[in-house]
């Protein structure tokens, strides 16, 4: 646990927008480009863009890999931003849905904690970044990447914390990823020397937690 104390402290500590990884490059945010393949939009904050890695060892890429493998078409866009809110994504939201989403892997909602946010407007963000995604797709398949608060906060926060991301998930029909960080967080040799970010190996491991629950979905969609 005190590994998610650290985690969650300097995590707060990164400037909004640090770091952008999209399939073209690190720190670049360029348009989506038009792709006939069905599209997985991982949109998250620094986990999911692969901080301070190249955007090929990140795991929406490593996803990809997973895809191929299987012989599917689908197209893993990662939309990640290091420091996002659930604001910052409900604002940034309409700019990646320039192309339609046929599967969102949402992972956001830790920083707004770290910044003092009340836990009902993260809630309502991430309701707001679901029902503006669904508006252009009513057939959009949902994935919730389940985080965990410090214990210094309060069981009862850290309750009602992890059970956002529950409640989120059954409310709006999707799937839960638990932990993203299940098996990497506080393991030295799966994080960069800042103790926070995974490196590539453990990006491994996070690409294996979002494949378990990822997979199902898209056998059921071919």
């Amino acid at each position: 646990m005190m590994y998610v104390l650290r985690l969650f402290f300097l995590l707060a500590m990164l400037p909004l927008g640090a770091a952008v990884i999209t399939p073209t490059g690190e720190g670049q945010m360029t348009a989506p480009s038009p792709d006939s393949a069905p599209v997985i939009l991982f949109f998250g904050n620094s986990l999911t863009a692969g901080y301070q890695l190249n955007p090929s060892q990140a795991f929406p890429a490593l996803i990809q890999e997973k895809i191929d493998a299987e012989g599917w078409s689908y197209r893993a866009v990662n939309a990640g931003l290091s420091g996002e809110t659930s604001a910052d994504g409900l604002r940034r939201v309409d700019w990646v849905m320039r192309e339609s989403i046929d599967v969102l892997v949402l992972e956001l909602g830790a920083n707004d904690a770290l910044r003092g946010i009340h836990m009902d407007a993260t809630e309502g963000n991430l309701q707001s970044i679901i029902d503006r995604v669904r508006t252009a797709n009513p057939e959009v398949r949902l994935l919730i990447a389940g985080m965990m608060m410090p214990p210094n906060l309060g069981p009862e926060y850290v309750q009602r914390f992890q059970s956002m991301f529950v409640d989120l998930a059954e409310s709006n029909h999707g799937e839960l990823i638990p932990f993203l960080l299940e098996g990497v967080a506080g393991i030295p040799s799966l994080n960069l020397p800042d103790g926070i970010h995974p490196t590539a190996e453990g990006h491994k491991r996070l690409a294996e937690n979002v494949w378990k629950i990822l997979k199902p979905v898209l056998e059921e969609r071919n």
